[in-house]
């Protein structure tokens, strides 16, 4: 029974790949490169001097690294094959308006996907970020704990090399989860019933968090919104969830401001340019905070209780 069980799951993973291009097109890319990098690079700058100095030397790599991900949705390799598009896409967002509160307590995400499939959603619409990021959180603790026990320092160097990408690809998917576009079946402009009269056009995502975030948003107005001491997550999978909820309780925050004055690179609406710099500045500070969590709790195996 249970290798049925686990065929079955196979099976659906593998209908969400190959639908989930669909949902997340090559061209919808979070916040930007602009955006991204400046998310990055403020996480790193308010890292405190216990964190490891190879790790606080890296903050230029780390801000390089945000964007990584987007860069993978190239068109010229999709052509060639979609499947690397497919299976990354769902990782970036989560339709939370879609998703039974209970099924974000799955153990892992092929117990969530089945969970949809039974509540007969189309899989690829529920989206994966929760789980990517909690993942990816996982693989950096883990790695922090090898780099403390490695046997000699070229070794260490090795570890180091695996730390700074994964922890850069890991703020990759947390930024996204500061834009409220990444919690929502809105996520390129408004779907159904729309009484307020909110945006529809396709190009509210790309407006905002690329066009807008570029032209009005430097990393100093991000710095000064970060608290300067770090918090350690106690159960981090928990941390991951509220996080993204708040995001989402953003959602017509976000339409309101754009219906007042639209998201773009001429817009000068103080109002607006708070909500980019605020969310913006969450995102980091999340980042942050979960890269200290990694190194902090990566010093005793016994707190990966807590995350369950």
């Amino acid at each position: 029974m249970q290798i049925i069980q686990r065929r079955y799951a196979s099976f659906i993973t593998m209908f969400a790949v190959i639908t989930a291009s669909l949902l997340y097109p090559l061209g919808a890319k979070a916040w930007g490169e602009h955006g991204h990098r400046i998310a990055g690079q403020a996480a790193a700058l308010k890292l405190p001097k216990a964190m490891p100095e190879f790790f606080r030397d890296a903050s230029d790599q780390l801000a390089y690294l945000n964007p990584e991900p987007d860069r993978w949705c190239d068109r010229v390799e999709a052509e060639i094959d979609p499947a690397m598009n497919a299976a990354y896409a769902p990782d970036h967002f989560i339709n939370l308006e879609r998703i039974p509160p209970a099924a974000l307590k799955a153990e892992n995400r092929f117990v969530f996907l089945a969970e949809m499939r039974k509540a007969g959603m189309e899989l690829p619409d529920a989206g994966l970020s929760p789980f990517h990021i909690l993942e990816m959180f996982q693989r950096l603790r883990t790695e922090f704990r090898l780099w403390r026990s490695a046997p000699d320092n070229r070794t260490r160097g090795w570890i180091e090399q695996r730390i700074i990408n994964d922890a850069g690809l890991l703020g990759h998917y947390v930024a996204d989860g500061s834009n409220p576009h990444h919690t929502t079946i809105h996520h390129h402009g408004w779907v159904g019933d729309n009484p307020r009269g909110y945006a529809t056009d396709k190009e509210f995502h790309a407006r905002f968090e690329g066009l807008y975030v570029q032209t009005h948003i430097a990393l100093t107005d991000l710095v000064p919104l970060i608290n300067v001491q770090p918090k350690t997550l106690i159960n981090t999978r928990v941390e991951i969830v509220n996080y993204l909820q708040r995001t989402h309780a953003e959602v017509e925050t976000l339409y309101e401001l754009d219906k007042r004055a639209r998201f773009d690179e001429k817009t000068t609406a103080p109002e607006n340019k708070r909500f980019a710099v605020v969310r913006l500045a969450a995102g980091a500070e999340m980042l942050r905070d979960l890269w200290w969590t990694a190194w902090i709790t990566s010093e005793t195996s016994a707190h990966t209780k807590s995350d369950k």
